[in-house]
């Protein structure tokens, strides 16, 4: 012999502890079978609604028993419950409890979504049940343009969606005016007669009437329970596609939890959008800062550049505090040429200078005159505005040739006279100009006067009468790091010169320098900004447990129709997830607009952007998303179905 539909033996349950606790039902036994239509009748506060929750699966007995066609239910976990009621029942509420932000259809179609039902197939039936319920032409209208009773009839249709063999109505009369009450009552007998199994929750007598079965309870106990009409014995027709496919499995519930966060964002636009203003705020912060220190350390790295890329310097004495530097001439072009010899020199270039009076015509100016070696160039890494520069040849045969700077071209050549191959006198040495450089900086020992650059041998036999050099310059070669190159140099000029009476300027140091000073004062404001990203986390996570605590109703719903913890955790973290990823969106377009306003502006320092950097900034919103989403999500997968209902 086949079990009983439900059986209840002994149920009671209670709320509260101690003196204060409050026995709802006490003892309850009611067995119903397949197609019965019974209506449970008592005063406000007689147990009638507990009891229609523990029937449904809301709510647990705090005694007794619980059978569901012959399967006990004490054991079963909140994910095991949610089945049941995904495949055994279907409510219909006093307040009808429809989604505001869903249409007609789509508010249909929601338990059909936690029972992982292809959407070809659930929409048709979605679709078929509002036909048939006289809802046709209303399928895409929100609850708000619907009236009460077509709002009733909407959640009768989401209570047949998934082929409910039990119908829970509770007052399903209570709002609705006489005649919507007499025709909602007039669809519940048809889905009796075609074998759906009804329990009518109701005060009112006239109500409970129309049921085959009257079940009156009082003080938590059933006092009465009489049959008037025979149960139905007809089977319930068309039934739900079985749930199999993709949109059964995890990734397929993660695609629908996507969706239905959407969804509830786009309702929710004004409030979305205040949720993630943090969060916009401080990706903007981060990514500006992060730019603007990248830009700043392009700009110092371009400035030392000019000042020659990977030298060392090589001066005569211990150091530039050295008042016996001068007297030291133990720097040598031989010095030079055995540097050039090393496989860490990229090029080297011996120096000496002087200063002199420089004519063109004219015009007089004090000029600062640099000997250098036709390497100098190369390891300074010049560029010529015009003309060319002096050869190896013009260096071994002093030759009288000079390129001169920009300072030096508008102070000798001032209405603008072309001045490659012209004659300056230099002192009282003639000179023909053979290029112009473009503007660098000078280095150590750099001054505003013009410079001019001849050849080394010329100003030692020309002018200083000499063989010593000022300094020996060196470009280290790329692969080589610059503290094994100023090692080596340290090693080949003590052993050459048996003493070390120099001492070595390197400009990779100075590069490292500024570079980490840079990086660090990045770090320092990126902190600063990281900790505005945290504010808007936090300011996230306040929101969204408010959002928690204004659709509870939602909630325990979604619960009631089916779904399980892991959907709501799922649907809630993806909301926080997606405020916070589109936040990053707006914040890296905040960012670059903020970029774009410097630039337009004339700003000397320029935002410098990165890919990896937005893709940073995109992850860390959407996991500051995850992680202070999580609280809230948690919170709402783990409400009471019936408390949530109850806030409603």
């Amino acid at each position: 012999m086949a079990p009983p539909l439900i059986r209840l033996s002994g149920v009671r349950r209670d709320f509260g502890t101690g003196e204060a606790a409050v026995t709802a039902l006490d003892g309850t036994d009611l067995v119903i079978e397949a197609g019965e239509m019974v209506a449970i009748v008592g005063a406000s506060g007689s147990g009638k609604s507990t009891l229609m929750n523990i029937i449904g699966c809301l709510d647990r007995p705090t005694g007794g028993s619980y059978e569901i066609d012959g399967r006990p239910t004490a054991s079963l976990d909140p994910d095991e419950l949610a089945r049941l009621r995904r495949e055994y029942f279907g409510f219909v509420f006093q307040r009808y409890h429809l989604l505001p932000e869903l249409s007609a259809l789509a508010n249909v179609e929601v338990p059909a979504i936690y029972a992982g039902v292809e959407v070809e197939a659930r929409r048709g039936r979605a679709a078929r049940l509002l036909e048939r319920l006289g809802l046709g032409a209303r399928i895409g209208h929100r609850p708000s343009e619907l009236s009460g009773g077509q709002q009733q009839r909407v959640s009768i249709a989401r209570a047949l969606m998934n082929g409910a063999r039990i119908l829970l109505a509770d007052e399903p009369t209570g709002a609705l005016d006489k005649a919507s009450g007499e025709d909602m009552l007039a669809l519940i007998e048809e889905l009796n007669r075609e074998g759906h199994t009804i329990v009518l929750v109701t005060h009112d007598m006239s109500v409970a009437a129309r049921a085959h079965r009257i079940v009156e309870i009082s003080d938590g106990r059933i006092v009465s329970d009489r049959r008037t009409a025979p149960r139905s014995t007809a089977t319930p027709g068309e039934v739900l596609p079985k749930p199999g496919g993709w949109l059964s499995s995890g990734l397929g519930r993660l695609r629908e939890a996507f969706g239905m966060a959407l969804k509830a964002m786009a309702a929710r636009k004004l409030r979305t959008m205040l949720t993630m203003l943090g969060i916009v705020i401080g990706i903007a912060a981060v990514v500006s800062v992060v730019a603007l220190g990248e830009g700043a350390r392009q700009r110092v790295l371009a400035n030392i550049a000019g000042l020659g890329t990977n030298t060392l310097e090589i001066f005569p004495g211990t150091g530039f505090g050295d008042r016996r530097a001068d007297r030291v001439r133990t720097l040598t072009v031989q010095d030079a040429e055995a540097l050039a010899g090393q496989p860490y020199a990229a090029a080297v270039t011996p120096t000496v200078s002087t200063s002199a009076t420089v004519r063109f015509g004219n015009v007089e100016a004090n000029a600062l005159v640099n000997g250098v070696s036709a390497a100098y160039f190369d390891v300074r890494g010049s560029i010529l505005a015009q003309g060319s520069f002096f050869t190896q040849d013009d260096v071994a045969r002093l030759s009288q040739v000079v390129v001169i700077d920009e300072n030096a071209r508008s102070v000798l050549f001032p209405n603008g006279e072309n001045p490659i191959g012209a004659v300056i006198l230099i002192g009282n040495v003639p000179c023909r100009v053979l290029g112009v450089m473009q503007p660098q900086q000078g280095g150590f020992g750099s001054s505003q006067n013009p410079q001019l650059f001849l050849p080394y041998t010329a100003v030692q036999g020309r002018f200083l009468g000499d063989l010593s050099l000022r300094s020996i310059t060196l470009r280290v070669a790329d692969e080589v790091p610059m503290d094994a190159a100023q090692e080596a140099v340290t090693e080949l000029l003590t052993y050459r010169h048996r003493t070390q009476d120099f001492f070595i300027f390197n400009q990779g140091a100075i590069r490292e320098a500024v570079t980490s000073s840079t990086e660090t004062m990045t770090l320092m404001i990126s902190s600063i900004a990281v900790i505005s990203l945290l504010v808007g986390g936090i300011g996230v996570m306040n929101i969204m447990l408010v959002s928690v605590v204004e659709r509870t109703g939602e909630i325990g719903l979604r619960m009631a129709v089916g779904a399980r913890r892991s959907d709501i955790l799922q649907q809630f973290l993806i909301e926080a997830s997606l405020v916070c990823f589109l936040g990053g969106l707006l914040g890296i377009g905040l960012a670059l607009g903020i970029g774009t306003a410097f630039k337009t502006a004339g700003a000397s320092i320029t935002f410098v952007y990165s890919g990896e950097a937005f893709a940073v900034a995109l992850a860390c919103s959407t996991l500051i998303g995850l992680t202070f989403g999580f609280l809230p999500a948690r919170n709402a997968a783990r409400l009471d179905p019936v408390a949530a209902l109850s806030r409603d």
